[in-house]
C-alpha cells in the first residue's frame, strides 16, 4: 500500500523530531560518558535516514535548531558530517577506518579556470604525493578521476555518502571513474576553488594523516603538499595563478575553501586589474558595502580607477557560518584590500539592496555615491567575459 504525501510529511516531521531532541540531549550532556550515549543513538538515527534517501528529515531537523540557535544545531550538523564522511568497513586487511577527504585549490586566470578528468597516470601521481606528504604510512587512498568545481561536487548528504561508498569500493584501484556526462556544468569566475576528492584508509585507532604521528605538524605537512603538488597543480591549471590547500576531511575542507576563496578573490581581483589596465594597486580605489535581504548577507566590493565614477570589477564576500553585522568582517576586508595595494578604500554604512543584472544576472556592486551599478571594464581594456566571487 502506498504513503500519502500527508502521511509522509508526518513521519518525516516525527523523524525530525527525534534528531532535534537526541541534538538537545547531547547539548546538555554533562560528561562524556553521557556524551557517548547521545552520540550512538544519534549516529543510529542518522545512519537509518541516510540510508533510507530521508534528506528531508535531516534539513528539517537542522531548520527548526537554526531558528532556536541552539548549540544542539551544531552538534547535529557535525553529527550528520560525520556520519556522511565517514565510515568503518571490514577488509581482509581487518576493520579500518574510511574518511572522505577533499584537498581544494584556489585559483584565477583571464580564461576559464579548467575542469577535466586527471587520467590514470595523474592520479597515481597525485595518490603517492598525498601519502608521501599528507597521509600516515600505512593508508590506503583512493581518488576520483576528475578535477570538481564547486558546482560539480555532490549536492546532499546522500549523494556525498554514496559518492564516499564509490571511492571506497575502488581502494584496491586507488582510482574512481567519474561520468563526466553528469556533471553540473561550471559557472565561470576568474577566482574559483578546484577539488581532488577521494577516500584514505587505516585500521581502525591509527592515524589518517601525518600531523596526528607527532613527528610533524601542519604547517609542516602544508608546505611539503604544496610544494611536492606545485607542478602536477600547474599542469592541470595552465595560465592559471593558484594556491593548494590543506588536503581534509570533505567538510571542513569545503569550508576553508569557501573561507579562504574571498581574500584570495579580492587578490586575485587587483592583480588582474593591474595587469589588464596596466597600472599599480595605487591606482586603484575600492568601495565596500553591506547587502542585505531581510538581514546582512553579504559585502560586495566595487573597484574604480582612482578619481574615476565608473565601477570596473567587483567581488562579493559572503558571510560564513556565526558571521553577522557584530563581526569584524569590514575590517578584515580592509586589511585585505590594503595589503593588496589599495590605498582608496571606502566604507559604505547604508543598508545596501542584493541587486543583480536583470539582463546577465551578474551581481551589482557599490559605487562612491552610494548606488549598486553594473561593473563594467573600460571598452579598451582586455575584457575577461566573467566576474569574480
Amino acid at each position: 500500500m502506498k504513503t500519502s504525501p500527508s502521511s509522509r510529511r508526518g513521519r518525516a516531521s516525527r523523524e525530525a523530531d527525534r534528531l532535534v531532541d537526541l541534538a538537545e540531549g547531547l547539548a546538555q550532556s554533562g560528561s562524556r560518558a553521557e556524551d557517548r550515549f547521545w552520540e550512538n543513538r544519534l549516529d543510529a538515527e542518522i545512519d537509518g535516514l541516510i540510508t533510507n534517501g530521508d534528506e528531508g528529515s535531516l534539513n528539517a531537523a537542522l531548520d527548526r535548531l537554526a531558528d532556536r540557535e541552539s548549540r544542539a544545531y551544531e552538534e547535529l550538523a557535525d553529527a550528520i558530517e560525520g556520519r556522511v564522511e565517514h565510515t568503518v568497513v571490514k577488509s581482509s586487511d581487518g576493520v579500518r577506518d574510511v574518511l572522505l577527504i577533499a584537498a581544494p585549490v584556489l585559483a584565477w586566470s583571464r580564461m576559464p579556470v579548467p575542469t577535466r578528468a586527471l587520467g590514470a597516470a595523474m592520479v597515481q601521481s597525485f595518490r603517492k604525493m598525498l601519502i608521501e606528504n599528507v597521509f600516515s604510512e600505512n593508508t590506503d587512498l583512493a581518488i576520483a578521476d576528475y578535477f570538481f568545481s564547486p558546482d560539480q561536487l555532490p549536492e546532499t548528504f546522500g549523494e556525498t555518502a554514496e559518492l564516499r561508498l564509490a571511492l571506497t569500493a575502488q581502494l584496491s584501484d586507488g582510482r574512481l571513474p567519474v561520468d563526466t556526462g553528469s556533471l553540473n556544468e561550471t559557472a565561470q569566475f576568474l577566482a574559483d576553488q578546484r577539488y581532488l576528492i577521494g577516500v584514505v584508509s587505516a585500521p581502525v585507532g591509527s592515524p589518517l594523516f601525518r600531523w596526528q604521528d607527532g613527528l610533524v605538524s601542519r604547517d609542516e605537512v602544508m608546505a611539503a603538499w604544496r610544494q611536492a603538488s606545485q607542478a602536477a597543480f600547474g599542469q592541470l591549471l595552465p595560465a592559471c595563478g593558484f594556491e593548494p590547500m590543506l588536503p581534509r576531511a570533505y567538510y571542513v575542507a569545503c569550508r576553508d575553501a569557501d573561507r579562504a576563496a574571498r581574500p584570495f578573490s579580492i587578490t586575485a581581483s587587483v592583480a588582474f586589474l593591474s595587469t589588464t589596465l596596466g597600472i599599480s594597486p595605487s591606482h586603484l580605489s575600492a568601495v565596500v558595502a553591506g547587502c542585505y535581504n531581510r538581514t546582512l548577507e553579504e559585502y560586495r566590493v566595487g573597484f574604480q580607477v582612482a578619481e574615476q565614477d565608473d565601477v570596473i570589477h567587483g567581488v562579493v564576500w559572503p558571510l560564513l557560518g556565526a558571521e553577522d553585522e557584530m563581526s569584524d568582517v569590514v575590517e578584515e576586508i580592509e586589511a585585505v584590500l590594503r595589503e593588496a595595494g589599495i590605498q582608496q578604500i571606502e566604507i559604505l554604512r547604508q543598508r545596501m539592496p542584493m541587486e543583480y543584472c536583470e539582463d546577465c544576472g551578474a551581481p551589482m556592486y557599490p559605487n562612491t555615491e552610494g548606488e549598486m551599478v553594473h561593473a563594467e571594464l573600460p571598452e579598451t581594456s582586455e575584457s575577461a567575459g566573467q566576474h569574480l566571487h
